[in-house]
């Protein structure tokens, strides 16, 4: 489901016809409470940045939000996981700023919204390997997305709910339209939340039983 045939089925459903601000404010509600409560493949994101000799901090991506790991690769590419920490346990850990004391990091914590800071403080300047979470683009602005083509009917009822909450639906519409977006979530929850987490070698196949 591409973003034209959504908004036509949106409006179909409820039988409206919104305007572009107000339906585009609902697909873009419902995204996020999906992209929330599923931890998808499409919502990870690699980035490969650098730290500075004497430096000790690290700016983030403008699209990170949270981290999944961080790992500084040496001059003989060999990659060593951060630990994460609160900034208090850097200062206090490593509390001289002189030269002598700065090494390979060990230790991450966020400073601010933008900024890491590491602990040792970088001897030497390093690439850093960062797997992050981060909205993918909307369906508004990209026209098609994973969402939209692999589990429509989560992105699908999902802005139905948020469009009858917006309209002060009847209760029973309203109790309709979320019964069927947690049916639609608890199976993509299935998918990002199970599947993906698993392979039939090590785990085996799902198994349901039958009645």
């Amino acid at each position: 489901m591409n973003y034209a045939e959504l908004v036509a089925a949106v409006n179909s459903y409820s039988e409206n016809s919104f305007t572009t601000t107000d339906i585009n404010t609902f697909i873009k509600q419902a995204e996020q409470r999906i992209y929330n409560t599923v931890q998808l493949p499409d919502l990870r994101k690699n980035q490969i940045g650098n730290l500075t000799s004497g430096n000790k901090y690290l700016t983030t991506p403008t699209d990170w939000l949270s981290t999944y790991s961080l790992a500084v690769i040496n001059a003989n590419n060999e990659y060593t996981y951060l630990l994460n920490k609160d900034v208090n346990f850097i200062r206090e850990a490593f509390p001289d700023t002189d030269a002598a004391f700065y090494g390979l990091p060990e230790y991450y914590a966020i400073w601010d919204d933008n900024t890491f800071i590491v602990g040792p403080t970088p001897d030497s300047n390093y690439s850093v390997e960062l797997h992050y979470f981060y909205y993918p683009e909307s369906i508004v602005t990209a026209g098609n997305t994973w969402l939209g083509t692999n589990f429509d009917t989560a992105l699908l009822y999902g802005t139905l709910l948020e469009a009858a909450t917006f309209l002060k639906a009847e209760p029973d519409e309203i109790q309709n339209y979320s019964q069927r977006y947690t049916e639609a979530l608890s199976m993509l929850k299935q998918l990002g939340d199970g599947k993906d987490r698993t392979d039939a070698y090590r785990t085996g196949q799902a198994r349901y039983p039958v009645q």
